[in-house]
């Protein structure tokens, strides 16, 4: 199931016609380029295609003309084995991600040397992003060690070797670095005492995974766990001993596409294109039978059989996506009425309508109603996963919304939580309480928008809604989930800046730079943290390097209360002007106009459209919201050293 990409769909019959169009397009790009291509690589495609599709991406990478929705991603390859075969399998998975990934791998066996050398290529080529991919054979963690203190420094020489790698290179790196975990050798030694004897390859392979695992907790680094992936395939099939003797290739070449697919998902993960909202059909999805048809009485759901158990763990999988902050939504071709009744009637439903942020059932076709859903939300339509039994209808919003998620599923309900949960749709790199709360901050906005809707009147709505604006500096608590949103926010992201969870730690240290973070709670809930502030101070005037806030707190006035604390902690220092930029990127035009907005004067502009504004604090006053601000953040900055 995993190796094979079960929950994609087959590859066309066509495959290589369609990808000589997709060339043939790129030096003049036509209106849904970008959704062909995607069409294209959301199939299960082996090696091959992947190198053919990764001919696409080089082409496309290099093209001025590029569609703007992809993300373009420049990631280094270093390691073990011969990287040159996975550079193209990794580059055309990306496309089913929505990335344009130029994979630059460095040298076979030099790893540490390239990582030292400053003057390396992978040092100059600009990278975004890193992937440090190590084996176990190449570490010396593949034989037992004669004694425990020579398994101990095995293991400590393995990390350090690792380490070493990352810390040199982490200085050419703009985002992430990834650490691959180590898979284990196969063949025992002990039998099942490997575990237990701490000099057996088994055991030393464990203690240097649970060392890079600690190591990925303090947010150095992103781990990229290959270890579980080929314990789930099965060791057997992953290891292939001909293809390490003969060309140093890790694993066995059949595992190359699935591979590849982890490795894109994490990088689209990081670049803030993981999927929010697990949209679910009910009749035959949810429950068994037809509820228009069969009544509560009839469906098949619950304990005592085979059927109704297999369609509780579907409900059980989406509640525990939901408690890590996967939104929940339902698009039934239903009547309503009929379509709440199993969530409010029967006593084995585990899923109830208070877990759903938006409840579409009705006759309308389905791509329309995930459209309707995504607006509903505030979310693109691309960060949907639609789950639903019928072929019919997955071909359907396959055909109409190409960047809506639909798995392919098997006849056997039993399989649906394995496949939904192999798609790695959801793929995480953090994880905060913000992300926890993240369903119910959906639910709520789905909530504000009906108010909205009901009062008609924008001014009397935002009144109502008994808004607490928090500002505050960035500290060790709120480190964790500022990194993540600067690294993830695209659409109102002045400048799309990237920095790691060190570099921000670094910025609130720093005297010369202010970093702050906003939340934002009202009567519906706590939205959690919504912005981040960071401001860099030169002579009279303070330079906004970074200014996102999420999208779910548009139309509040969020961004006049974040420009009051910036004047007043500015203006507290001695500075006499705000300067700002807006970087256009192929995702952000919605705050072309941010500054302009607020009261900034442009002063320049270059012919790639990056536009600079400064405000004139003397003149500058802050206006009367309809929140209360509670502001800490706004203090007078140390003297700069």
């Amino acid at each position: 199931m995993l190796s094979d990409l079960a929950w994609l769909p087959k590859a066309p019959a066509d495959f290589r016609e369609r990808v000589r169009a997709l060339r043939a397009e790129v030096a003049a790009p036509a209106d849904g380029l970008y959704e062909r291509a995607l069409t294209l690589a959301t199939t299960a495609l082996d090696e091959n295609q992947l190198g053919q599709l990764s001919k696409v991406v080089a082409e496309l990478a290099a093209s001025p003309k590029a569609p703007p929705q992809f993300s373009k991603v420049k990631l280094g390859l270093l390691g073990d084995g011969t990287l040159s075969l996975l550079s193209p399998v990794i580059a055309g998975s990306g496309v089913r991600h929505g990335l344009l990934l130029e994979a630059i791998q460095g040298d076979y066996g030099s790893a540490v040397q390239q990582a030292m050398d400053p003057g390396s290529s992978l040092h100059a080529a600009g990278l975004d992003m890193l992937l440090v991919a190590t084996d176990a054979r190449s570490l010396g963690l593949n034989r037992s060690a004669e004694s425990l203190e020579t398994a101990d420094r095995r293991v400590a020489a393995a990390f350090a070797q690792i380490k070493l790698i990352v810390e040199g290179l982490k200085p050419a790196v703009a985002a992430a670095v990834m650490v691959q975990t180590i898979v284990p050798p196969i063949e025992p030694l002990f039998g099942s005492f490997d575990r237990v004897e701490k000099t057996s390859g088994y055991a030393m392979v464990a203690e240097l995974n649970d060392r890079l695992r600690d190591w990925a907790a303090e947010g150095a680094v992103v781990l990229v766990d290959i270890a579980r992936l080929a314990g789930t395939i099965g060791l057997e099939r992953w290891d292939a001993p001909g293809h390490w003797h003969a060309s140093k290739l890790p694993f066995a070449p059949e595992m190359a596409p699935v591979y590849g697919d982890v490795i894109a998902r994490t990088v689209a993960s990081l670049r803030g294109r993981a999927r929010k909202c697990l949209v679910l059909d009910l009749d035959n999805t949810l429950w068994g039978g037809v509820i228009g048809d069969d009544g509560v009485a009839g469906i098949a759901l619950g304990q005592g059989s085979a059927a109704g158990e297999a369609f509780l763990e579907i409900q059980q999988t989406a509640l525990e996506l939901r408690r890590r902050g996967v939104v929940l939504a339902v698009c039934s071709k239903n009547e309503e009425a009929a379509a709440l009744l199993p969530f409010r009637e029967h006593p084995e439903m585990v899923l109830k309508e208070d877990h759903i942020a938006v409840f579409q059932a009705n006759w309308t076709d389905k791509a329309a109603n995930l459209k309707a859903i995504a607006e509903t939300l505030n979310i693109g339509v691309d960060a949907l996963v639609f789950l639903d039994d019928n072929p019919a209808e997955r071909a359907q919003v396959r055909r109409e919304l190409p960047v809506v998620a639909v798995p392919e599923l098997p006849e056997e309900p039993s399989l649906y939580p394995r496949l939904l949960m192999a798609a790695g749709y959801f793929e995480a790199v953090a994880f905060t309480q913000d992300d926890r709360d993240r369903a119910a901050m959906y639910q709520a906005n789905a909530a504000r928008a009906a108010a909205v809707q009901a009062s008609g009147d924008l001014d009397s709505y935002l009144a109502s809604l008994d808004m607490v604006c928090t500002i505050r500096p960035v500290d060790a608590v709120t480190r964790p989930r500022v990194a993540q949103l600067i690294n993830k926010s695209n659409q109102f992201n002045l400048t799309t800046r990237r920095y790691t969870e060190a570099q921000v730690e670094a910025a609130e240290a720093d005297p010369r730079r202010h970093a702050s973070q906003i939340r934002l709670v009202d009567k519906f809930g706590d939205n959690g943290i919504i912005c981040v502030l960071i401001a860099d101070r030169a002579g009279d005037a303070w330079e906004i390097d970074t200014w996102l806030m999420s999208c779910r707190v548009l139309g509040r006035r969020v961004q006049e209360a974040a420009l009051a604390h910036l004047a007043g902690a500015a203006r507290a220092d001695g500075a006499k002007k705000l300067v700002g930029r807006y970087i256009p990127s192929p995702k952000n035009a919605m705050v072309r106009e941010h500054y302009a907005k607020l009261g900034f004067t442009q002063t320049s502009e270059t012919v790639e459209g990056e536009t600079t504004w400064e405000l004139d604090l003397a003149a500058y006053e802050a206006p009367s919201l309809p929140m209360v601000i509670d502001d800490l953040g706004a203090q007078p900055l140390a003297a700069a050293s």
